[in-house]
């Protein structure tokens, strides 16, 4: 059975050729993720064009999603690698300067102007702390709270609030147009912050819109994320960098609290970040990941997502299937355990069309599925946030639309041609769900569209017999 929680995967070494491109859409995946913190142009344009040949191959939709590097800081290059921190060692951090002994360089020269004695500053995700001694200058002196070992370019992590780099920076603006450029289906915002953020990088895009996903990943993002959901398509709950900026304890119940907050404001969530880690080594996971991948589904996101299990691990082909089995196994038998229902608003008259049809009961009155026929994709949308118990098959004539609904869960969309009318429009979905084996003759389905064909709001609802004369 094929999991109505979607998988994300994120392409890499390991995974960019034609052959396992195919294979982790056979295991799962919908929506490939693209890094522009790693890799170059010539490598992101082999893999957009990798999975738009497996789309091709497969016959079913899938999406690309960039994720832009964000305002991030990182470490200049250090003189030996890897660099050894032990506790209580003085370092400072400084605007240029080969790294030694004694300090190195950060990508930020105006640190300075934002930390304050007594902060505390993570390196490498947490692998080295330091504590902010002293402020001289453009120097920021610290002392190594707990050691470990950091190499050239990683990141280097300080109070989110009072940083003041840009929230779109040039690095940001400059993979936005390469994005456009290959025609990503979803550009995910890193260290978002405020809705303002998400408001900026939409302006950065002029006329060619695409939908953005929000990566909470900070304390500011945790604290306003109803307006940041308000204001993006999607949030991902970047469960990396927000482990590092809020204690570790926290983050189980964030996480919860995250996707309840996206389900309120009927906004897909992606749950990323160390999901199956230990298969980027091994064949199988731990039985804490599957446990935390089963969480994931139960507390209602509408996706998981796998980063370096598929972009540098050595058996990419299995995490994915992992992810994929634990949530399909979880959506079948984990109906006791899930989190309580989420309130979708329902202030417009598509929500309440997509409300009463995921209300219909459908093992009284025999329903098999929902379909509906939408050529802005909103329909899907409000059919998934309402998460139906019987499959969603979404009608749906622009393939970028169609690509468009890989983040949505229980939406599976299907290519149609535009109709005439409203009963050329039903006349194509019962065709339609008896040509790809949906649904057979005699089999009711419900279904949501707008009539007359073509209109921007949802507003018909209909209980239909598979196969029969539409009057």
């Amino acid at each position: 059975m094929t999991a109505r929680t979607k998988l994300v995967c994120t392409l890499g070494p390991a995974s960019a050729t034609p052959k396992m491109v195919q294979g982790l859409v056979r295991a799962g995946a919908s929506v490939f993720r693209l890094n522009f913190s790693h890799g170059t142009p010539e490598d992101h344009e082999r893999m957009v064009t990798l999975v738009r040949e497996a789309e091709t191959a497969i016959g079913r939709p899938l999406a690309v999603l960039v994720d832009l590097p964000g305002p991030k800081v990182r470490l200049g290059q250090l003189h030996d690698e890897p660099f050894a921190f032990k506790p209580g060692q003085d370092f400072e951090l400084r605007p240029e300067g080969r790294g030694d002994a004694r300090g190195a360089a950060t990508t930020y020269p105006g640190l300075a102007g934002d930390l304050r004695v007594g902060d505390r500053v993570l390196l490498a995700d947490g692998a080295v702390e330091l504590t902010v001694e002293e402020v001289a200058g453009d120097a920021v002196r610290t002392r190594c709270v707990a050691g470990g070992s950091v190499r050239s370019g990683q990141g280097v992590n300080v109070p989110a609030e009072r940083l003041g780099l840009p929230a779109v920076t040039p690095r940001d603006r400059e993979g936005l147009a390469r994005a456009l450029a290959l025609r990503a289906d979803f550009v995910a915002q890193s260290f978002v912050r405020s809705p303002q953020d998400v408001r900026e990088l939409r302006a950065a895009m002029g006329d060619d819109i695409v939908p953005i996903v929000a990566k909470i990943e900070t304390r500011p993002a945790v604290e306003d994320v109803e307006g940041i959901a308000g204001a993006a398509d999607a949030i991902m709950i970047a469960r990396g960098d927000l482990g590092v900026e809020l204690p570790m304890e926290e983050i189980p119940l964030i996480q919860k609290e995250l996707v309840r907050a996206a389900r309120a404001a009927g906004r897909p969530a992606i749950v990323a970040t160390q999901m199956l880690e230990s298969m980027i080594h091994a064949p199988r996971p731990t039985r804490a990941e599957a446990t935390d991948v089963a969480n994931a589904v139960l507390d209602g996101a509408d996706a998981v997502m796998l980063s370096g299990e598929t972009a540098v691990g050595d058996y990419p082909f299995e995490a994915a299937a992992a992810a994929a089995t634990i949530a399909s196994y979880v959506e079948a038998r984990g109906e006791p355990f899930r989190a309580s229902p989420v309130g979708v608003p329902h202030g417009s008259e598509g929500a309440a069309v997509a409300h009463a049809a995921a209300s219909i009961p459908t093992d009284e009155l025999g329903i098999v599925a929902i379909t509906c026929y939408t050529e802005t994709g909103r329909t899907a949308r409000l059919l998934s946030a309402e998460r139906p118990t019987v499959p969603v098959y979404a009608f749906i004539p622009p393939a970028d639309v169609r690509r468009s609904t890989c983040l949505l869960w229980g939406i599976e969309a299907l290519p149609a041609t535009v109709p005439g009318d409203t009963d050329e429009m039903i006349a194509l979905m019962d065709a339609g769900l008896q040509e790809h084996g949906l649904a057979r003759p005699g089999d009711s389905v419900v279904m949501a569209a707008a009539s007359p064909a073509g209109r921007t709001t949802t507003n018909m609802l209909k209980i239909h017999r598979v196969g029969m004369p539409i009057r």
